[in-house]
This record gives C-alpha cells, sequence and structure tokens, in this order.
C-alpha cells in the first residue's frame, strides 16, 4: 500500500511538534537561555528537577534574575525552599530589593519567616518607608463633670520589621488608643478641659507607650474631631432618682396595707370586746332572776332600777335631735 507523500510528511511534522512540546516541558530551554543570557549560572539539569519536584521554574528563576540584578546574592536553593514552605517567592524578593533600596536591614530568612506569618513583607517595608496612618472609631468617654466627650483620633504608625513576627496588629493599636482616650477623659475635672486642650490625650496616649509588643511604631497621635455628648452624669442621677422614688412608694405601699392590716385587727378586737360585754349583759336578768330567788333583792329594788335605765334611756334620747338611741346603735 502506498502513502502519498505529503501526507507522511504532515504526519512526521506533527509528531515532531507533539515531541518538541514534550521535551520543552521537562526541559526549558527558553527560561535557561534567559538566565544565562542574565548571568544567572542554572543548570539545564536543575530545571528539569524542580519539575520533578512539582515547582514551576519560571517562579524560581525569574525572581532569582531580578535577585541578581540588584546584586542580593540569594541562591536558586533558598528561593525554592521558600517556594515549597508555600511562600511567595516573587514578593520575597521584592521586598528584599525595596528593602536595600531604602537602605532597610533585611535579610531573607527574616523575610521569609515574615512571608510564610501571613503577613504582606513587602507591604511591610512600604509602610517602613511610607508611614500609614490608621483613623480610630468615636471613642465615648465621661469626664468627672458628667459629661460625655466624643473623640476621634489618627494614629501614624511605621511598620516594625523586628516585631512583624509575633506583634500584633493594628486592632490592638486601636484597642489601646481607645483606652488611653478613656482614660485621659475620665481622668479630667471637667470636659471643657479637653475641649479647651485636645492635644493632652496625645501627650497622655503616647507616654503610655502602647507600641509595645506590636508590629508598628506609633510616630504620632492626632486628634482628629472632639464633640460633646449626652450628660452622662444627670441621666444617672434622674435614673437613681427615679428608682429612689420608686423605692420610696414601695415602703409607703408596704406601710399602708400594714396600717390597713392593724387597722382591721383593731376592728376585729373592738367587735370581740362587744361581744364580750354582750355576754356578759345576758348574765344580768339571769343574776337578779337568782337574786330574786333566793330574796337578795326585792321586788322594789328590781321596780327602781327599771325606772333607772328608763330615765337612762330617755336622757340619751332627747340629747340626740333625730331621738335614736345610742346603746342600740352600738349593739
Amino acid at each position: 500500500m502506498n502513502v502519498d507523500p505529503v501526507i507522511s510528511i504532515v504526519i512526521i511534522v506533527i509528531l515532531a511538534i507533539i515531541a518538541l512540546s514534550v521535551f520543552l516541558s521537562f526541559f526549558p530551554i527558553m527560561l535557561w537561555i534567559s538566565a544565562v543570557a542574565s548571568g544567572v549560572r542554572v543548570g539545564i539539569i536543575t530545571l528539569v528537577a524542580m519539575r520533578l519536584r512539582r515547582v514551576v521554574p519560571s517562579r524560581i528563576v525569574n525572581p532569582l534574575i531580578k535577585a541578581s540584578k540588584a546584586g542580593l546574592g540569594l541562591t536558586i536553593n533558598q528561593l525554592e525552599s521558600h517556594f515549597l514552605a508555600g511562600g511567595n517567592v516573587d514578593r520575597v524578593v521584592n521586598a528584599l530589593i525595596a528593602a536595600q533600596r531604602a537602605n532597610i536591614d533585611l535579610e531573607f530568612e527574616r523575610a521569609a519567616a515574615i512571608d510564610l506569618a501571613g503577613r504582606d513583607v513587602l507591604q511591610a517595608v512600604q509602610m517602613s518607608v511610607n508611614p500609614r496612618v490608621i483613623e480610630t472609631p468615636i471613642v465615648a468617654a465621661v469626664a468627672k463633670n458628667g459629661i460625655e466627650v466624643k473623640v476621634k483620633a489618627r494614629v501614624t504608625v511605621r511598620a516594625n520589621i523586628e516585631r512583624l513576627v509575633g506583634g500584633a496588629g493594628e486592632e490592638t493599636i486601636i484597642a489601646r488608643v481607645g483606652e488611653g482616650i478613656v482614660t485621659t477623659v475620665g481622668s479630667s475635672n471637667s470636659h471643657k478641659d479637653v475641649l479647651e486642650n485636645p492635644d493632652m490625650i496625645s501627650r497622655t496616649v503616647l507616654g503610655k507607650g502602647l507600641d509595645a509588643g506590636t508590629a508598628f511604631e506609633i510616630l504620632s497621635i492626632d486628634i482628629a474631631d472632639v464633640d460633646v455628648g449626652k450628660n452622662i452624669g444627670a441621666h444617672l442621677q434622674t435614673e437613681q432618682a427615679e428608682a429612689d422614688k420608686r423605692i420610696a412608694q414601695a415602703k409607703a405601699e408596704e406601710r399602708r396595707a400594714m396600717a390597713v392590716a392593724h387597722e382591721q385587727e383593731m376592728k376585729a378586737r373592738v367587735v370581740e370586746m362587744r361581744a364580750l360585754v354582750v355576754e356578759s349583759e345576758s348574765q344580768v336578768p339571769l343574776a337578779m332572776a337568782e337574786a330574786l330567788k333566793k330574796g337578795n333583792i326585792g321586788i322594789q329594788d328590781y321596780m327602781n332600777f327599771k325606772n333607772i335605765e328608763a330615765d337612762t334611756q330617755m336622757r340619751n334620747s332627747i340629747g340626740k335631735p333625730d331621738g335614736t338611741n345610742p346603746d342600740k346603735e352600738e349593739r
């Protein structure tokens, strides 16, 4: 079977392209040429070994070329080990170049540690050169006279390369500045003192050394805004007076209830005593009958007693305009 020479040539060209692509995927010739042209001595076998270790050669060689041009003196093993540890090699090299240009003492090991710690080492170097301004939220504090003062501050900080690993972040700076503002305002006798001299807050806060243990160095604290808020003292006094009033009302109600209960007890006692009087009076006719039976009194004595009783009732009737008998009412 004869095959068309054109088809054979096309097949050979396709196979050659595939073979060349496979070869270049394992042997990055162009990257090797770029490194050699830049004066970086990297063996082709080293690049192939990177492929076998699942390392992208371009992410190592290109930063190495930049570092070599900047005169950093880094080795390919340092960059590859940092890449295998999960670091960003290009960002670390850029940070080292920026630190060298800014005359900041930064070694590769420290830059790699900062990068592996999750911080942006390049941004840290840039912040060391160009300080950053952190704006605090509005902090409300109360002076000794009970007036609320609302303060807003701007903190100028610079990154401290030595404390980037393990140092506290911006949240700690903001919290400490807020604490200093509350302390300064709270120790002022009047809110007018704070309004007249807002720089007293800056001096007090700066004197406390708030940047200790943080990844930043505080350069200055500027008071952006000072406002007067509510009269917290008067509000608290009003609430206290209202609470005292409710307590007094409760105690008065308790005393009233006790008085009512005592009154009812006295009324019950009066009824009880009246019942005893009625009981005693009921014994009088029996005693008189017994006395008559035994002859201790006579009929004349009994009649005189009834006459006296009738006279007494008549006088009581005359003494009351409506003619009612008070004795009967009481009974």
